[in-house]
């Protein structure tokens, strides 16, 4: 039976050289910031990462290299989705011969099918594949919403281990009562403004595209939250990162732009995103500037270090 995620995981952000290739050197130095940061695992080639404007070979390259420069020091779960079992299983069953345990799958897009069709598509994957396989319930971009119900069947699947939330709020709260009784089951939202309400209904894990900029403070709610219950303090923290958490999707869905330029401010290269993803504003920069710098952080703007004196 595979192990079962929880905390919080990083989606890691992919850097591009200024041709677009995939710049390894970098990718290797923003996870050993993860890793030093103390996060407890890594998804790699994910929708943070802009699989989607990636070829097969790319995906692979990067779930491959994730592994390797992880080294073991924490657990790695690797987007795999496509709108097909057959192509998600091949591509679960290359991370996991890479390393990975887990491996994250969206459900059937574009000509939608049942909730039969989804119970199946996701019954077929974990049948036939070597990783532990995590829901990806993600309406937003496949315009599938899969329901309370489907996920708590699929939860007694063997080898179907946990969800990723990205829905509304309410969704997750009615899939952490439904699956609360399930072992080897684990229940994650995948948005910043949910993670410490997730937590306090008793969800066990979170995504976020902030942990990529800010890994040590969600870390350490997490802490607070979960290891030592110290809801209030996890409250304080939580209020000091509300400025920034908006600014992920200040410029329409959560995409990587703006978490890369603030990774830039702070000396870990972020990077472009890769077309036809457009560049975050010079207005976004300036907002998390402001923010980074109320957090206590020395940020550099235009090859000028600023800093907030603390």
């Amino acid at each position: 039976m595979s192990i079962t995620p929880k905390g919080i995981f990083v989606p890691l952000i992919t850097p591009f050289n200024d041709d677009e290739t995939i710049d390894f050197q970098s990718y290797k130095k923003v996870i050993d910031f993860q890793v030093e940061s103390g996060v407890h695992g890594l998804l790699v080639g994910g929708t943070t990462g802009e699989y989607h404007v990636m070829s097969l070979d790319e995906r692979k390259s990067l779930i491959k290299a994730g592994c390797e420069y992880a080294a073991g020091r924490v657990p790695i779960m690797a987007g795999v989705g496509y709108s097909t079992a057959e192509e998600t299983i091949e591509l679960a069953n290359y991370a996991a011969e890479c390393g990975a345990k887990w491996g994250l799958v969206l459900p059937p897009y574009y000509h939608k099918t049942s909730e039969e069709g989804i119970r199946e598509f996701f019954k077929e994957v974990a049948a036939k594949s070597n990783v532990g396989i995590v829901i990806y319930n993600y309406p937003g971009a496949t315009s599938v919403t899969i329901s309370p119900e489907t996920i708590y069947e699929l939860s007694q699947e063997e080898n179907i281990v946990s969800v990723k939330e990205s829905a509304d709020f309410g969704h997750l709260c009615e899939v952490v009562a439904l699956t609360k009784d399930v072992e080897n089951f684990t229940v994650f939202t995948g948005e910043e403004h949910f993670i410490l309400p997730t937590f306090s209904v008793g969800g066990q894990g979170a995504f976020g595209i902030l942990v990529n900029l800010l890994p040590k403070e969600l870390v350490e709610m997490y802490e607070l939250a979960v290891e030592k219950s110290d809801i209030n303090a996890a409250r304080d923290l939580n209020r000091k990162l509300s400025g920034i958490y908006g600014l992920m999707e200040a410029e329409g869905n959560p995409y990587p732009g703006p978490v890369k330029a603030g990774m830039d401010l702070i000396g870990m290269k972020g990077g472009k995103v890769r077309k036809p993803l457009t560049q975050p504003t010079d207005e976004i920069k300036m907002k998390l500037k402001e923010e980074l710098i109320k957090l206590g952080y020395k940020v550099k703007l235009m090859d000028k270090e600023v800093t907030s004196g603390v």
